[in-house]
């Protein structure tokens, strides 16, 4: 038995937001190739996501936000038949296509998926290479790239469906997860910790966060020996004491250091450090559960490396 699943689908590739936007369908094609040329993929259980069932959206969304965005979509193909512009705008960085909310749909599938895969034991952990992301995704509208909030979906869809009574969501991508914060504060079943470059969008994080959120701002610059000083001293007491029953990650990749949409200075022994502690976790307190979602990462060579670095260590290569 393969012990790492990789979810993913072709869907994912067709939402695309215009040329030259940096969240782009480039960015899958560089993971896989990467991990067919290393080897790495050839040791996963690769699998197709599914189709995220609405009932389960609705565990994190307002349904009148989710009713919204399918509306859009469907408005969008009848312009397109019109005449009318290929995109739709959500907000000055993000935008739909005809593809988008089918897209959508199996970036949560995965997650939910992955979940169930894990939940099963039929694999000890699992990596979800989707697009859209999802973790600026608040509970009544999509916003930064995101739509429907793929990790905070499947955290409180593992408290729901499976059962469990404490979940970890585990955050390292270079912007807060605002999203999911909105989604998962004040909810003592959950416990969500994450470092971010602060002042830096969503500009979220830092007033008087729920007691359930471990908010870690830190100045551009920082470098990745710093970043693991503060898990070490401050994430991992803290989810050692909760003792979470699995671990989500909202796995961002764009704190590298050569990823030019933010100023952070991490490599790709950083992501397998990072990884290596939370599995420590995992493997005391939830026997082994980890279910990991692709965020951010825009310089697809760093993004391609580091994601390998990530999964090697999900899956004890």
């Amino acid at each position: 038995m393969n012990s790492t699943g990789y979810f993913s689908h072709p869907d994912c590739r067709k939402h695309e937001m215009g040329h030259g936007h940096p969240e782009c369908p480039e960015r899958l094609d560089a993971i896989e190739d990467w991990l067919l040329a290393t080897g790495v993929k050839d040791a996963l259980d690769c699998r197709e996501a599914p189709v995220a069932p609405i009932a389960d959206i609705e565990l994190a969304h307002d349904r009148r936000m989710i009713a919204g965005l399918r509306g859009v979509s469907a408005q969008l193909v009848d312009d397109i038949n019109a005449g009318g512009p290929p995109y739709a705008p959500i907000d000055p960085d993000t935008q739909m296509n005809v593809h988008t909310w089918q897209a959508a749909l199996r970036a949560s599938g995965a997650a939910l998926a992955a979940t169930d895969a894990v939940m099963a034991g039929e694999i000890e952990n699992a990596f979800c290479a989707v697009r859209p992301p999802g973790h600026h995704a608040c509970h009544d509208k999509a916003m930064g790239f995101c739509f429907f909030n793929n990790v905070a979906i499947a955290a409180r869809y593992a408290l729901e469906r499976h059962g469990l009574k404490r979940v970890a969501v585990v955050d390292f991508d270079v912007h807060h997860g605002n999203g999911t914060e909105d989604i998962l504060k004040a909810d003592d079943r959950v416990l969500m910790v994450g470092f971010f470059q602060h002042p830096f969008y969503p500009h979220t994080g830092t007033d008087r966060p729920a007691s359930n959120m471990l908010n870690l701002p830190v100045p551009a610059y920082t470098k990745g020996m710093d970043v693991r000083d503060l898990i070490e001293t401050c994430w991992i007491p803290r989810l050692e004491f909760f003792k979470p029953e699995m671990i989500f990650i909202s796995a961002g990749f764009d704190a590298h250091r050569d990823d030019d949409m933010a100023q952070m200075g991490l490599i790709e022994q950083d992501y397998a450090w990072i990884t290596s502690r939370i599995k420590d976790v995992a493997r005391r307190h939830a026997k082994g559960r980890i279910v990991s979602s692709l965020e951010g990462g825009y310089n697809l060579d760093a993004l391609a490396r580091s994601v390998e670095a990530h999964v090697r260590v999900l899956a004890d290569l």
